[in-house]
C-alpha cells in the first residue's frame, strides 16, 4: 500500500506540479537554456530491481524444490547526463552510469518431510549504458513535464564474482542483458541549474539466468530482469559552449 501511494504522489508531483509549487509568480530562470545544444550533469536516484520468472511447470521432476518466487529490493543509481537538443521539442540523452541493488529469490525446499524457504540474495552492480529520446512538452514559466523512451545495454559486474561456501546453493546470471525503457518527467529551471524529477521503468529482454544443470535453475524456464528507477537529475547551462557551436555555422 506505502508503494502505490508513494507512486501516485510521484505522479500528482509530475503531471500537477501547481499544487505543490508556485509557479505563476516565478521569475523566469534560465530563459536561455533551450538554445544551448549540449547539456551535462548528473543524476542520483533510487530503483526497485526485480525478475519476471516463468517457471518451468516441471516441479514434479524435480527432487526437493517445490516453488520459486523473487523479492525486489531497493538500490541506487549513479548517472552522467549528456543531453543533446536536436529540435525543439526533442533531444538525444546518453546516461552512463552505475545501478546497485539486490534480487532475492525465495525457493520452497522439500528435506524428507519437512517445507522451508532457501533464500538466495542475488546483488547486482550494472554497468548502465541507455540511449533514451525525449519528447519535451511546452515551457510553462519554470516547469515542464516530458515523455522519454528507449533502450539500454548493463553489464553485471556482480555475475562473476566468486560465490562463498555458506552461499551455496545459489545460482548466476548473465553478465550482459538488454532493455527497453519508458518513463515521465518534469524539468524544473532554477536559477542556476536545472533540476527534474524521473520515473522511469526498465524492461529486460534477454533471459539472464545461467542453467548449471541443479534443480535451482532447471525450475526456471525464462527469467528476465526488470526495474522502477525515480531520479534527481542536475543539468548546467553554460553559454559558451553555445558560442563554439554558433562560430562553427
Amino acid at each position: 500500500m506505502f508503494r502505490i501511494n508513494f507512486i501516485i504522489f510521484i505522479f500528482l508531483l509530475l503531471v500537477k506540479p501547481n499544487c505543490f509549487f508556485s509557479q505563476n509568480t516565478s521569475p523566469l530562470n534560465l530563459p536561455k537554456y533551450d538554445v544551448v545544444p549540449l547539456h551535462f550533469g548528473m543524476s542520483l536516484g533510487l530503483n526497485a530491481m526485480d525478475f519476471t520468472i516463468r517457471n518451468s511447470g516441471q516441479f514434479w521432476y524435480l527432487d526437493s524444490v517445490y516453488s520459486v518466487e523473487n523479492i525486489p529490493k531497493v538500490g541506487i543509481n549513479i548517472n552522467i547526463v549528456s543531453n543533446y537538443n536536436f529540435h525543439k521539442y526533442f533531444s538525444l540523452r546518453f546516461l552512463p552510469g552505475l545501478n546497485l541493488g539486490q534480487r532475492n529469490l525465495e525457493y520452497w525446499v522439500r528435506a524428507d518431510t519437512i517445507f522451508y524457504a532457501h533464500t538466495m540474495k542475488i546483488e547486482s552492480t550494472f554497468l548502465d549504458f541507455p540511449l533514451l529520446l525525449q519528447y519535451k512538452a511546452e515551457r510553462i514559466n519554470n516547469f515542464r513535464p516530458y515523455l522519454i523512451a528507449g533502450g539500454s545495454i548493463k553489464v553485471d559486474l556482480a555475475s562473476q564474482k566468486r560465490i562463498r561456501d555458506e552461499e551455496l546453493p545459489k545460482i548466476r546470471l548473465k553478465r550482459m542483458s538488454y532493455y527497453y525503457e519508458l518513463g515521465v518527467g518534469s524539468d524544473f529551471f532554477l536559477e542556476y541549474f536545472k533540476f527534474a524529477l524521473e520515473l522511469k521503468y526498465a524492461v529486460g529482454l534477454n533471459n539472464v539466468i545461467v542453467p548449471d544443470g541443479s534443480q535451482y535453475t532447471r525450475a526456471i524456464h525464462r527469467m528476465t530482469s526488470k526495474m522502477l528507477m525515480l531520479s534527481f537529475t542536475f543539468e548546467g547551462s553554460d553559454i559558451r559552449v553555445f558560442k563554439v557551436f554558433s562560430r562553427k555555422k
